[in-house]
C-alpha cells in the first residue's frame, strides 16, 4: 500500500525559506513522477511543481513559484523535496505531495497517491 508523508512545514515570514520533505514507501517509487501540491482556504487545490521519473529528473513549475521553488528527488532514499525560498503570504497554504506513474508534467498531472499535507503559513 502506497504511503506518502510530508513534513517540513511551519510558520515562516515573508522572504524567509522552507524545506518539505516527502518520504515515500509501498510502491516502486523510480517509476513514478512526483508532485507537490498546495491548497489555500476557499481555494481549488493546484499543482505547483513536479519532477519526472526519468534519468534526467525533469522539473516544471507553475507560474506562481517559477523561480522561487525548486523541486527535487532522492531516489535511493525514496524522498521527495520543495526548497522553497523568497516565500510570501499568498505561498500560505497545505502543501501535498502525490505521485503519478510514468512521465507527467506540471500542467497534466493526475495523482494516483496523495500525501496527507504539511501547512505552510507565511506572515508578513
Amino acid at each position: 500500500q502506497a504511503h506518502l508523508v510530508e513534513s517540513g512545514g511551519g510558520s515562516v515570514k515573508s522572504g524567509g525559506s522552507l524545506r518539505l520533505s516527502c518520504a515515500a514507501s509501498g510502491y516502486t517509487y523510480k517509476d513514478y513522477s512526483m508532485g507537490w501540491f498546495r491548497q489555500a482556504p476557499g481555494k481549488e487545490r493546484e499543482g505547483i511543481a513536479v519532477i519526472d521519473f526519468t534519468s534526467k529528473q525533469i522539473a516544471t513549475y507553475s507560474d506562481s513559484v517559477k523561480g522561487r521553488f525548486t523541486i527535487s528527488r532522492d531516489d535511493a532514499k525514496n524522498t521527495l523535496y520543495l526548497q522553497m525560498n523568497s516565500l510570501k503570504p499568498e505561498d500560505t497554504a497545505m502543501y501535498y505531495c502525490a505521485a503519478e506513474w510514468g512521465w507527467c508534467d506540471v500542467t497534466n498531472m493526475s495523482p494516483e497517491y496523495w500525501g496527507q499535507g504539511t501547512q505552510v503559513t507565511v506572515s508578513s
